[in-house]
């Protein structure tokens, strides 16, 4: 069924009986540039019009409509425009936890990461649409939301070759160094402190970390600093408390990096 053409601006869709779920669409992402990056959620978006260059963990690719993309929580990747080509995306990021229970009413001992990173299957586009609308509709019912929810994820469960959801290997140190990080993202870090958190000398942290995480230590405890501010932003903080709360040195430095990482602003992120 042909789709209305989306509008141009970007917004953000959060309601507090479903505190597992966010969504935003963008209308028109010519001038949203995205710096790599990851969430502590499950992501999941569809591409309506034009097309994107796809960075997903060391695979880049373009995508157009009709696609839909995944992210695994810790998955570092970036979506961003091609020359002046106006194109439009609407994306969910799904609590990892949430997420975490129904999988394992399917079968799963906890939370299972995708492998696919995209797929095209028209099914799981338009189903994503039908759950994507019914979730933002003004004035939907509470239990309505709920069901379509549990509904769309279980197509995207069953609509991936079982083989595909894989368990990834997991290097104990550098789980530890990536956990410390966490831990104190809001700290003035030291690279021996992370180091002697791991176990690791520090050059081989450095290299290994990036190849694990797609990004060095230092990126990393950004990306934390802000998936920390989003939740503090989203629970009312004021932006000035927000940037002091997460480490940043000043504001300044705070809405550049939030920008950078979800081409919006903390403003807009809060509208």
């Amino acid at each position: 069924m042909p789709q209305s053409p989306p509008q141009p601006g970007s917004r953000f869709w959060r309601d507090a009986s479903l505190p597992f779920i966010e969504a935003r669409t963008v209308g028109d992402g010519r001038k949203l540039c995205y710096g790599r990056h990851a969430h502590e959620t499950f992501s999941i978006g569809v591409i309506r019009s034009g097309h994107t260059d796809y960075l997903n963990q060391s695979a880049r690719r373009q995508v157009g409509p009709g696609t839909v993309v995944l992210m695994n929580p810790g998955d570092v990747h970036a979506c961003n425009p091609i020359a002046d080509e106006t194109w439009s995306y609407r994306m969910l990021y799904v609590d990892r936890a949430w997420l975490a229970g129904l999988q394992r009413e399917w079968g799963c001992h906890d939370f299972r990461p995708f492998a696919a990173a995209m797929s095209t299957a028209p099914a799981l586009y338009a189903g994503f649409n039908r759950f994507y609308d019914v979730l933002t509709a003004d004035g939907a019912d509470h239990l309505r939301r709920q069901c379509a929810a549990v509904d769309f994820f279980g197509q995207v469960q069953s609509s991936l070759d079982p083989a595909a959801i894989v368990e990834r290997e997991a290097n104990s140190k550098l789980d530890r160094a990536a956990d410390y990080i966490r831990d104190n993202c809001a700290a003035a870090l030291k690279l021996e402190d992370i180091c002697a958190a791991a176990g690791l000398s520090p050059s081989y942290l450095i290299r290994a970390f990036r190849k694990r995480y797609g990004m060095t230590p230092h990126a990393y405890l950004l990306n934390r600093r802000i998936q920390l501010a989003r939740g503090l932003l989203k629970g009312g903080a004021a932006i000035a408390e927000v940037a002091l709360a997460t480490g940043f040195a000043d504001q300044a430095h705070f809405q550049r990096t939030f920008k950078q990482l979800l081409a919006a602003t903390p403003g807009q992120y809060l509208r």
